[in-house]
């Protein structure tokens, strides 16, 4: 690879939790979910903004509190209105904290990639 490809080089990378026997708990994908819900107020609203089956949601959600031992959501059936999803206390202060996380990561990979690129690019 000639150095002005290394120049081109863009970093990708993906986070998630797991429990101790390595099952993922929580990622950037069910963390856009939960923060989907959080804005639209309804897991069908946040299914359809984000393109995904809304059974499989549901079960995935309801595997993350199975091993977190805490709710996510509050729901209440649809009606003339329809349902709604909120998330509960424990559910925000997740999403919160994973995004602080997120952002810190974020900025401590972003500097250290640019010590790679600087090191590919140099002429030791």
């Amino acid at each position: 690879m000639k150095a002005s490809k290394y120049e081109e080089l863009r970093l990708h990378y993906k986070i998630w939790f797991t429990d101790k026997d390595d099952n993922g708990i929580l990622g950037d994908g069910k963390y856009k979910i939960l923060k989907a819900i959080d804005e639209t107020g309804s897991l069908m609203s946040a299914c359809e903004k984000l393109g995904i089956t809304y059974r499989r949601t549901w079960n995935d959600l309801k595997s993350i509190e199975k091993r977190l031992g805490f709710p996510l959501l509050e729901k209440t059936r649809g009606g003339t209105d329809g349902g709604s999803s909120t998330l509960t206390p424990e559910g925000r202060k997740l999403i919160r904290a994973f995004d602080n996380f997120h952002e810190n990561m974020d900025e401590i990979m972003q500097h250290h990639f640019k010590v790679l690129k600087h090191q590919l690019l140099s002429d030791e």
